[in-house]
């Protein structure tokens, strides 16, 4: 009877105190709730955290951050030459003086509007695009001995032009060690570059380059060397029959 007694006296005290019990044992607990002064740094930090890891990138990518105003250019001068299948190298990081990068000046010369004028001692092109206005590019022109002045009609244009040196030239450079080939088919690390106009009946050329940090010297063996991108919009602004004149 006694052992009855305490059992229904623990169940009884049990019904009273179990509720409170599990009312604070099971709920889920308040949120920790923490001062802005501590919580700001390390948000803080772990946005700039997010930030940083957003910004990497897998090497060897190269992130095009031209305006889209660039966007045609930058196009055409990695479009694909159709001889060899591939992009010609960029050579964009390499250093040039800005002032043989192409722009609009003012050409008091005597020569018509649509002539192209090359001045070998200052190692430009100008193309004559308006009374008293010109487009300028810097070139590179002959070698002391290989310079060249006179009056020409472009007579062919080519795209990606193949290259056949002169038997004079693949003498000359081997006499020096160097051997050309007799043929080499237009792409990206052909000398006569992107583009070639075509002088009269001469040998002579305005033409692209595989080496465009030889703009402005004495380096060729008398043709007008532009950069790709440069003769690339040269070769669209003007057709067969312009008149080009050499100073």
């Amino acid at each position: 009877m006694t052992y009855f007694l305490r059992t229904a006296g623990l169940l009884f005290f049990a019904a009273l105190v179990t509720p409170a019990g599990a009312q604070g044992r099971y709920v889920e607990p308040p949120p920790v709730v923490v001062s802005p002064d501590l919580s700001a740094p390390w948000v803080m930090q772990l946005r700039n955290s997010q930030r940083e890891i957003s910004s990497q990138r897998p090497p060897h990518v190269v992130v095009d951050v031209r305006t889209a105003a660039a966007s045609q250019q930058m196009r055409r001068q990695y479009e694909q030459p159709q001889v060899q299948g591939r992009r010609p190298k960029d050579y964009s990081h390499l250093r040039i003086d800005p002032r043989f990068l192409p722009q609009e000046v003012q050409y008091n010369g005597r020569h018509a509007v649509g002539t192209i004028v090359v001045d070998s001692k200052q190692k430009f092109l100008y193309l004559v695009t308006a009374p008293g206005q010109a487009r300028r590019y810097g070139v590179g022109v002959g070698k002391e001995g290989f310079g060249w002045t006179g009056s020409h009609k472009i007579t062919n244009k080519r795209e990606w032009p193949d290259w056949r040196p002169p038997a004079d030239m693949i003498q000359r450079e081997m006499a020096q060690g160097r051997i050309l080939p007799v043929h080499m088919a237009g792409g990206p690390q052909n000398p006569l570059g992107a583009r070639a106009l075509y002088l009269g009946t001469t040998l002579y050329r305005i033409h692209g380059t595989n080496a465009p940090w030889t703009i402005g010297q004495n380096v060729s063996s008398g043709c007008i060397r532009m950069r790709n991108e440069d003769v690339i919009d040269l070769y669209e602004r003007v057709g067969v029959g312009t008149n080009v004149v050499v100073i």
